[in-house]
């Protein structure tokens, strides 16, 4: 059970571009933002959508993240660029940046673009989405604060360094891979601890490196680099392979950081000996490739088609009625709470209706008790 109100989504949308523009941002920047975090909630991925309003909003006032940032292409090729982003917001960076990926894509078969000197970007899936419409398999990774442990290790190196894939097929919906290279996404742990619950032993380790179930002190242990932290896909050592996830997160470092020049694994986030907070130095990484460059783009959605129906029709294990292609679950989510708006727990409806009145914006989010789902995000 969630303490939750449903709030439509153009309304939600509609406010967060408001408290955007309020604070400086560009009209258009402040729109990609609020969508980019409202589509993350229409997915089910609660974690990274408006949750994340406030994180936006303090580092806007803290100055952390610059309103209107001089953005600059550093260096550019036909199917090539580098952007460093100014320390702006993430979401419209990525935006523009995968758009151009795609731009070259179509153009001459591939396109790719790194971000430097960035922010966090919200949901990784949107941006590998953008690829769909134009018959475009669509790529998206970025690095973040270090929050998962290396495999033996017991403090944090590494962000959750999500990966985003996704494919078009013909009347199937189409494929969307968007994982965290830990076990779980962060925002899970900011989940439990909204409401309370404990989290499941091998979702994160504590400062000796022992397993724990406590949300809230492991968030504050992971936020103060105080020890402790996410474990990586696979869990901890090697018995089921944590070292592969762990090898995909420093994976998505290299794309991220180190190739487009930007702050990597313990250098993201970085503070003044004094502990302020100075500019994140995030990286991301997009890609695109025009899928008629290898065949024709009908042949191939046809190809997913069955690819999907060959999974789905497969044998089932005992109790199981069914098996979902990745991005399906969250298809269904956004059907669903556009006909019958998000579900926003107590927590974060008391944040938005905070925000509202230092600002002196026009919204209030009720609250209600309400079951709801959650799904893991990147």
């Amino acid at each position: 059970m969630m303490d939750a109100a449903r709030i439509e989504a153009q309304a939600l949308t509609d406010f967060c571009a408001r408290v955007f523009e309020k604070l400086g941002v560009a009209d258009q920047d402040a729109r990609i933002t609020a969508e980019v975090l409202v589509s993350a909630d229409l997915r089910g991925v609660f974690s990274h959508g408006v949750a994340h309003l406030k994180r936006y909003v303090d580092g806007l006032r803290a100055g952390t993240i610059v309103a209107r940032p001089q953005t600059m292409v550093v260096v550019e090729n036909p199917t090539t660029a580098t952007i460093d982003a100014g320390a702006g917001l993430g979401p419209p960076v990525a935006y523009r940046a995968m758009d151009k990926a795609i731009q070259k894509a179509c153009k001459f078969g591939a396109g790719f673009v790194a971000v430097r000197n960035s922010n966090h970007y919200g949901i990784a899936g949107y941006y590998a989405m953008m690829a769909l419409e134009h018959d475009c398999i669509g790529f998206s990774v970025t690095n973040g604060s270090p929050m998962v442990v290396p495999t033996f290790g017991r403090n944090a190196m590494l962000g959750t360094n999500p990966i985003a894939v996704a494919a078009p097929a013909y009347k199937e919906p189409p494929f969307v891979l968007d994982m965290a290279t830990s076990t779980v996404a962060l925002g899970k742990l900011e989940i439990a601890d909204q409401l309370d619950t404990p989290i499941p032993l091998g979702w994160a380790i504590d400062e000796r490196g022992r397993p724990t179930d406590d949300a809230s002190r492991s968030l504050k242990q992971f936020r103060g680099r105080a020890g402790g932290g996410l474990l990586p896909l696979g869990g901890e050592g090697e018995l089921l392979s944590g070292y592969k996830g762990y090898g995909l997160g420093l994976w998505v470092d290299i794309f991220s950081g180190i190739l487009s020049g930007a702050a990597y694994a313990t250098l993201t986030y970085p503070k003044t000996p004094d502990g302020k907070a100075l500019p994140a130095n995030v990286g991301h990484f997009f890609g695109a490739w025009r899928i008629d460059s290898f065949r024709p783009a009908d042949e191939f959605k046809q190809a997913m088609d069955d690819l999907q129906q060959l999974m789905r029709y497969a044998p089932k294990a005992e109790g199981q009625t069914r098996i979902y292609i990745p991005g399906e679950k969250e298809s269904e989510h956004t059907a669903r709470h556009l006909r019958e708006g998000l579900p926003l727990n107590a927590r974060v409806a008391g944040e938005l209706n905070a925000i509202a009145r230092e600002l002196d914006l026009a919204f209030y989010a009720g609250h209600k008790t309400e079951r709801t789902e959650s799904t893991a995000g990147n």
